[in-house]
């Protein structure tokens, strides 16, 4: 489909309207123009394309500096051959200079006709894997939020209640919340009964703290504060805990729309002689360590295009396993790649210590780069670039993780 490709277009995208340059296959430039973003100016944009050129959209290619969106999503359906680049990439075929819209959608279109090699094609995703990445990262937002609230909640009861903090590791936990309407000040702790908290302990099924020890923690010599400082602070996390509650429930709801996308991908019983190759990979990643409900949607959201290919270099290097290697001279460097997706980045390094915790070879492996004087955080990203490596070999064979043959490859190292 490549080498299909007759005509370039280079987008400068905005908010507002958008830059386009047309070049031909000699690089001339055959037309520039700027449309309004919006349904009516892309498909203006769409037809101006079609018609300057006379040819058909499966041999336009389109350079752009984004690879999803509403442009992006709009030329995909009308069947032109789209290709991203990361704007960092595009800076190597510009000269340092002034900024320029007409100069950047130019350089785009004649970068593509001369440097396909550089840019990603691009294809729409299927419905499934759209709403996939956008509950993943609705997810993500509300976990960030429940931690700056309970950082928030951490930093009022030490203003005047530190010894409900020895509770509990985590202050946005529905039972934390609970015990603090219970007891929300020291004097009212002081007032709790052995038979109330009985009940509280035994209604949450805390395992860690009995009865007695909750009371002890509770009744401690109070802080001595200013007048209307434990007020203050009270009704400050009334309206944290009233908040918390809200994202707990909306995080609860997060995930088990994720298990409930998940599902969708994965075949039933009686669909199992036609199943769709991606309906399998869903299977086979979910037998690999360490894959959980999150670290699998992030997978399939942020990196769908090329888990369908088997392609590792590209996973390892939008994930940011892949070291990059500076040389010059005699001079050879290898550094962390700083350049990588972020929500891929974090999703492999907790996949990367699940693993290790739980599959012999990944444990072995990490505690081989440890002893080789390896800092934390460089050897699980070792053993994650072997766990892209197996799951790509799985996937393009079709064939389930087996941790049976793990346990007997770790005790034969």
């Amino acid at each position: 489909m490549a080498e299909e490709v007759e005509w370039f277009v280079g987008i400068d995208w905005a908010s507002q309207s958008h830059q386009v340059c047309l070049v031909d296959a000699h690089g001339a430039c055959l037309g520039e123009r700027a449309v309004a973003h919006g349904g009516a100016g892309i498909e203006e944009l769409c037809d101006w394309l079609i018609a300057r050129t006379g040819a058909t959209p499966e041999v336009i290619g389109v350079a752009i500096e984004m690879t999803r969106g509403p442009i992006v999503e709009a030329l995909l359906e009308r069947g032109f051959c789209v290709y991203g680049i990361n704007p960092k990439q595009l800076d190597r075929f510009t000269v340092a200079g002034a900024k320029d819209d007409r100069r950047d959608a130019h350089v785009l279109g004649d970068s593509l006709r001369t440097d396909r090699h550089a840019f990603r094609r691009l294809s729409n995703d299927e419905p499934v894997i759209v709403k996939l990445r956008e509950w993943s990262r609705m997810a993500d937002d509300l976990q960030q939020e429940r931690a700056r609230l309970a950082s928030r909640m951490r930093e009022q009861l030490w203003r005047y209640y530190p010894q409900m903090l020895e509770l509990a590791d985590d202050l946005a936990a529905d039972w934390f919340l609970d015990l603090w309407n219970q007891a929300p000040t020291p004097a009212k702790a002081v007032r709790l009964r052995a038979t109330t908290i009985e009940r509280f302990v035994k209604a949450h099924r805390l395992r860690r703290w009995q009865a007695p020890e909750v009371l002890r923690i509770l009744k401690q010599k109070p802080l001595s504060v200013a007048p209307g400082v434990v007020e203050a602070a009270s009704d400050h996390i009334r309206t944290l805990t009233a908040r918390i509650r809200l994202v707990n429930q909306q995080l609860k709801s997060a995930h088990c729309k994720l298990d409930e996308l998940c599902a969708h991908l994965i075949p039933s019983e009686e669909n199992e002689p036609g199943q769709q190759c991606e309906q399998r990979d869903v299977v086979i990643l979910r037998s690999m360590p360490g894959l959980g409900r999150i670290i699998l949607a992030v997978l399939l959201a942020e990196v769908w295009q090329p888990l369908r290919r088997r392609d590792y270099h590209a996973l390892r290097t939008l994930s940011g396993v892949a070291p990059v290697t500076r040389r010059s001279g005699k001079t050879c460097v290898v550094v962390r790649r700083y350049s990588r997706n972020k929500r891929l980045e974090n999703a492999l390094y907790h996949w990367a210590r699940l693993a290790t915790q739980h599959a012999a070879l990944s444990r072995g492996r990490y505690a081989a780069l440890r002893r080789r004087g390896h800092s934390h955080g460089r050897a699980l990203r070792t053993v994650a670039d072997r766990l892209l490596s197996v799951a790509c070999t799985l996937l393009a064979q079709q064939t389930l993780f087996d941790p049976t043959s793990e346990v007997r490859d770790a005790a034969g190292a």
